[in-house]
């Protein structure tokens, strides 16, 4: 588990405030403040998952946000043979859960190479679901082959191996999922100094407003190999899940490398993974900083999302969801909670 510092208690507050539902704007946080709660502290608890986790035969990590569909849970994530353990390596696939997450069954895979030639080709990894319309949309991340490559391989640089997300298409959350007509849906930046011109990644989904929300992380060509650590979260909108999508000018967060965002009410919060630290923006776009110096905080993790599964529902995020964990040759899912 993980606590804030001790010296910052307020913020401790302010955190469960958001993620809970107890208020709708900062001016309501602060004038909710009083000694007695001040003196509790948020915890992350973790507890190992049958079906998904360590396993001798394969790697997973990177999963979606989760969505329940009758009495079923729904994730998918990337899947590697060991003792692989980068999603540039990945092929995506799903698991169902009765229970809360304690326990899943590996269905099968649910999307796998595209055609090649095509962005996709090589791997796609770090998936993301949304259930609108009746149907259901696994939103993922696509590389391919280094270009000009004479082998053919994929090199891992941080020149000319691009990204972008692209997106497929199922009447029913166990598929087939097909691809939409223009994928990718959105692609890397043509201007080098933007913050997004080399990678596009971790697509999070909400419906706001009446329109699709994609939030994702970006990283700049002219950062080189520094640039994981220079991750900037963004969002781009659409009327249709299909787009097209129009990108926000600019970046919303920095420090931000794994995206995780959640429906707060009409607003929306966020977790910047580099800096650990929780943010919020009521119009989903300035966000500020709610609580920070969180430490052991869940890696590129998923959370039970209510909203997500297409039946307008105003159920606030439960607090509890699915992360990756592991050491070099093994990376396996965990579920947690928060406490």
């Amino acid at each position: 588990m993980f606590k804030n510092h001790s010296n910052a208690s307020n913020l401790v507050l302010v955190f469960l405030i958001i993620l809970f539902g107890a208020c709708n704007n900062t001016g309501e946080v602060k004038s909710s403040i009083n000694s007695d709660v001040a003196e509790k502290s948020i915890t992350f608890t973790y507890q190992d998952v049958s079906g998904i986790g360590k396993d001798s035969v394969f790697n997973r990590r990177d999963n979606s946000d989760i969505i329940k569909v009758g009495d079923t849970y729904y994730i998918w994530y990337s899947r590697m043979d060991s003792p692989i353990t980068s999603g540039y390596w990945a092929t995506i696939w799903y698991a169902t859960s009765k229970d809360d997450g304690h326990s899943w069954e590996e269905q099968g895979m649910a999307l796998g190479l595209g055609d090649k030639g095509s962005f996709d080709s090589h791997s796609v990894f770090t998936p993301n679901i949304l259930a609108h319309g009746g149907k259901y949309y696994l939103y993922y991340t696509g590389v391919q082959p280094t270009p000009g490559n004479p082998d053919g391989i994929f090199e891992g640089n941080h020149t000319t191996d691009f990204t972008a997300i692209g997106l497929a298409v199922a009447d029913h959350p166990d598929g087939p999922f097909k691809r939409v007509e223009n994928n990718p849906i959105i692609k890397v930046s043509q201007t080098p100094e933007d913050f997004d011109s080399y990678r596009v990644d971790d697509a999070s989904l909400l419906v706001k407003d009446g329109q699709i929300w994609l939030y994702y992380k970006g990283r700049s060509i002219i950062h080189g190999s520094k640039g994981p650590g220079l991750t900037e979260m963004s969002v781009a909108i659409a009327d249709r899940p299909e787009g097209p999508y129009k990108k926000h000018k600019g970046s919303l967060l920095d420090k931000s490398h794994e995206v995780l965002i959640w429906k707060k009410g009409n607003s929306v919060a966020s977790l910047a993974s580099i800096s650990k630290s929780i943010n919020y923006a009521e119009d989903g776009l300035d966000f500020s900083v709610m609580a920070d110096s969180l430490t052991n905080i869940p890696k590129a993790p998923g959370l039970f999302r209510p909203d997500l599964a297409g039946n307008d529902t105003n159920e606030e995020t439960p607090g509890w969801g699915i992360s990756m964990t592991g050491k070099k040759g093994e990376v396996y899912l965990i579920r947690f909670e928060m406490e």
